[in-house]
């Protein structure tokens, strides 16, 4: 079932939910939204396998939210993400496309908070509950009831769900619903135990799937540099300062944010034009002509408004905000490159947004090496050369045309040859900073590029520290074999994910498997002997709380 071309307005939804998706600058439906949004709108149960970052996110919000009923003020839909960070991404999601619905509530509701202001916004009539699984079932042991009223539910990312250990407090959630509920399931991948979640749980779901098409183009340089999202404008100015490009375009989500950061590069003396859905065609002929004959050095688009964009002298590509799928990005980056020539494509990367760097990085199978801001000195050694490249040409003949003017401005002014020198640089520059301490002075901050450490979702998760780390194995029972993972309390790992991981990915019986023990930087499973390399073979790719499981046998020697 699909949705014909004509932007969110052709799926008739709520004129406020429409008016709130306007306001954000988002043009028109991804692939997942397209497909889903109507299905979810009528009212069907359905099972969606997409990618992390293609928008599936406002392709359950937006029908969810449609179908809302402000007036009652009790909880009527509930979406489950495996992770408190999702859950405060949804949460914040829902937030904005109900900002111009008066009466409607969002709750995120998440391990590591109180629970008290959490139970009682949901008593209070949050019509919207975003919630973890664990957080939500310690919930319902306090008030059995308290999802009574909810008819609408959304599982996003049901396979991480699994590999984390949650298919107890799902099926314990499951049991706490009601029966004539909707059900809406969305997963990356759709193993066996998803499949049957859905056969229990699912009435006649209809089904979506995305595919991810496309590679990048390997002889493009890839990199990408971690910022805060307040900072990105005086990061990419700083970038400017030492790329060496030709002509450059620079992506953004929004209408709003091509106009403002063309702004922002046309104040600092840059050739620079927005390109976006309200620009008229023959304004955008325009704008695409002057970039391929050099009046216009810089473009900043929507992925909408680049369509069919070919300009050869394109050298880089600027992602300044990140794509919604990894499709996007490979289309974008494209753009550089052309006709044989050399491409660089950077992205900005957000803390909230490495897990969509790590998707792309797997669906692509490149890596996004990280890259710092330049330093102050390589700033400063950028705008010398620059200043230098422009008055080298000049020197040749200037003695002799501009001469005497020197001689009779020294004279008149009463100023040294030197101090006259240093004024038309001032001038000539703008009053650009020249110095170290001005340029550092106006660096934007970054973030620390190690990954933050995770929070286990109940604080009984996570092993004590101390010595664990130099305690020594426990004796092996007969016919096991010790398997070492380097994915340790550090990185968030509670036994509970590493057990739901070799469950769901390596198809063992519970009993099968012996005692995991968690450490603080790796963990240690014990697995059967017989068929190991083959059990190994099997969970090579597995990933567990967004990083690669790497089960190895455990010599000790």
């Amino acid at each position: 079932m699909t949705q014909e071309t004509g932007g969110f307005a052709a799926f008739n939804l709520n004129p406020n939910i429409l008016a709130a998706v306007i306001a954000t600058g988002y043009e028109e439906p991804s692939a997942i939204q397209q497909q889903s949004i109507p299905i979810i709108m009528a009212g069907h149960d359905m099972i969606g396998q997409a990618q992390t970052g293609t928008g599936k996110t406002a392709a359950f919000a937006l029908p969810i939210l449609h179908r809302i009923d402000p007036a009652k003020r009790e909880p009527q839909a509930l979406i489950l993400a495996p992770t408190r960070e999702l859950a405060l991404q949804v949460a914040t999601a829902f937030e904005t496309y109900a900002k111009q619905m008066p009466g409607v509530t969002v709750v995120a509701v998440y391990g590591g908070a109180p629970m008290g202001p959490q139970l009682k916004a949901i008593r209070n009539g949050a019509q919207i509950v975003v919630a973890t699984p664990g957080r939500l079932c310690d919930h319902l042991r306090r008030d059995e009831k308290v999802l009574a009223t909810v008819n609408h539910l959304v599982l996003d990312e049901a396979d991480e769900m699994l590999k984390l250990g949650f298919m107890d407090d799902l099926e314990a959630i499951f049991k706490a619903l009601p029966a004539t509920r909707q059900t809406v399931l969305f997963s990356a991948t759709l193993p066996q135990s998803i499949r049957a979640i859905a056969e229990r749980h699912l009435r006649d779901p209809q089904h979506v799937k995305i595919q991810t098409k496309t590679q990048t183009v390997t002889a493009i340089e890839q990199a990408h540099l971690l910022v805060h999202a307040d900072q990105k404008t005086s990061a990419v100015l700083s970038l400017l300062e030492v790329e060496d490009f030709d002509a450059l375009i620079m992506f953004v989500r929004t209408k709003q944010a091509t106009l403002d950061l063309a702004s922002a590069l046309e104040a600092k003396g840059y050739k620079a034009a927005a390109l976006n859905g309200d620009i008229a065609q023959n304004q955008r002929e325009r704008v695409i002509e002057s970039l391929k004959d050099g009046r216009l050095d810089i473009v900043v688009a929507t992925d909408v408004a680049a369509r069919g964009l070919d300009v050869p002298r394109i050298t880089h590509v600027f992602n300044v905000d990140m794509p919604y799928d990894p499709e996007s990005y490979v289309h974008r980056i494209g753009r550089t490159g052309r006709a044989g020539r050399e491409g660089r494509a950077l992205l900005l990367v957000t803390p909230r947004e490495r897990r969509m760097l790590q998707v792309i990085e797997r669906v692509t199978g490149q890596k996004v090496a990280e890259v710092r801001l330049p330093d102050a000195q390589a700033v400063l050694d950028a705008r010398i050369k620059k200043l230098t490249n422009s008055l080298t040409p000049l020197v040749a003949d200037a003695e002799s045309t501009h001469g005497d003017l020197l001689d009779r401005l020294i004279a008149d002014i009463g100023c040294s040859p030197r101090a006259l020198a240093a004024a038309l640089l001032r001038k000539a520059t703008n009053g650009q900073a020249l110095t170290l301490a001005a340029i550092e002075r106006d660096r934007p901050l970054v973030p620390n590029s190690a990954p933050r450490e995770r929070s286990s979702e109940r604080t009984g998760d996570r092993p004590d520290r101390g010595d664990r780390e130099r305690r020594a194995p426990v004796p092996l029972a007969e016919g096991r074999a010790r398997c070492r993972t380097a994915l340790g309390a550090r990185d968030g790992i509670a036994a509970k994910n590493l057990l739901g991981a070799i469950l769901n990915e390596g198809g063992l019986a519970r009993e099968a498997i012996g005692r995991i023990q968690v450490r603080d930087s790796f963990s240690l499973v014990e697995l059967p002997e017989v068929g190991l390399e083959s059990l190994l073979a099997k969970l090579k790719d597995t990933r567990v709380a967004g990083k690669q499981l790497k089960l190895r046998r455990y010599r000790e020697d």
